[in-house]
């Protein structure tokens, strides 16, 4: 029996038009294509990352209203208000800390070379089995250190190593945190992709000026009731620490099957290298050196 989530994305979906995320008919990145990620993952500070053990990070935002009524189990907002990110790149872990107005959420999310993962997550301290709020937790948690990290997450800072399939695009100038950017546009396939999803589609804006990456277009396939969408996340306010640039500002949207401003949030905190262990952000709270919040920092002039 379809949900009233996918029986109100159906309709949109059969209206849309052409996608915003086409597909990139190559079976091997090119070279222009490949020499690009890799600029912008060491502007971003791919060689500082890679000697980071773990990073401690905390959100705060602000969600549409509609986008909670269409994908209650993504938004989850009774319990994705503020969070807390302990991040262990060796080991392919992202573990999360929600709360909310209904309490604790936690999230374990560890990556698989060349597979699609596995995710344990916690409501209240207690564990959900049900397919859909876990495919909605690896989605979430895989997405998030997408926008963080970027193309040092598809240029080998990742500990299980996901695969990106890129050719070059055309240039597009974006309007990324209120300034316009040139930037050179990277399309075709990250594998495995978000959460569940076996390959996603995949577009990176790197702006010509820093090598940074301004803006993510991705599917959303991880997802039942999200097949066949398209959103864009746009990053900026870098700050940097232990020679990799962080952004600190966050705004997506959704592109298909209807256009629309999604969610604002930002990052609060940041601290890195405390000597966190998997064994502290395995279970259904954080323990030890993992326990702490996030340093805070101030938001960018």
């Amino acid at each position: 029996m379809q949900t009233r989530r996918t029986t109100l994305l159906a309709p949109l979906a059969l209206a849309a038009c052409a996608s915003p995320l086409p597909e990139a008919p190559i079976a091997a990145s090119t070279p222009e294509a490949l020499a690009l990620l890799e600029e912008s993952a060491a502007a971003h500070g791919l060689e500082a990352f890679r000697r980071i053990r773990d990073v401690s990070v905390s959100y705060a935002g602000d969600w549409a209203p509609i986008i909670g009524r269409l994908q209650p189990a993504l938004v989850d907002p009774g319990f994705r208000g503020t969070s807390e990110e302990r991040l262990l790149p060796r080991e392919g872990i992202v573990a999360q800390a929600h709360a909310g107005p209904a309490g604790r959420k936690q999230v374990v999310r560890r990556s698989s070379d060349g597979a699609t993962g596995e995710v344990r997550v916690w409501f209240n301290g207690e564990p959900a089995e049900d397919a859909e709020r876990r495919a909605a937790a690896a989605l979430v948690a895989d997405g998030y250190a997408l926008f963080l990290l970027g193309p040092m997450l598809l240029a080998g800072g990742w500990g299980a190593p996901r695969m990106a399939i890129l050719g070059r695009d055309e240039d597009e100038a974006v309007t990324v945190g209120g300034r316009r950017w040139s930037c050179a546009v990277l399309r075709g396939r990250m594998i495995p992709g978000l959460g569940f999803s076996g390959a996603e589609r995949i577009a990176l804006f790197l702006d010509r000026e820093e090598r940074l990456m301004r803006r993510v277009r991705f599917g959303l396939e991880g997802m039942e009731g999200t097949r066949g969408a398209v959103a864009e996340v746009d990053a900026w306010g870098h700050v940097e620490r232990q020679g990799v640039r962080w952004p600190t500002r966050f705004h997506e949207r959704l592109l298909r099957p209807l256009p629309l401003a999604v969610h604002d949030w930002r990052l609060t905190g940041l601290d890195l290298d405390r000597g966190i262990t998997a064994a502290e952000v395995e279970g259904p709270a954080f323990l030890g050196r993992a326990a702490a919040p996030a340093a805070v920092i101030p938001p960018p002039a």
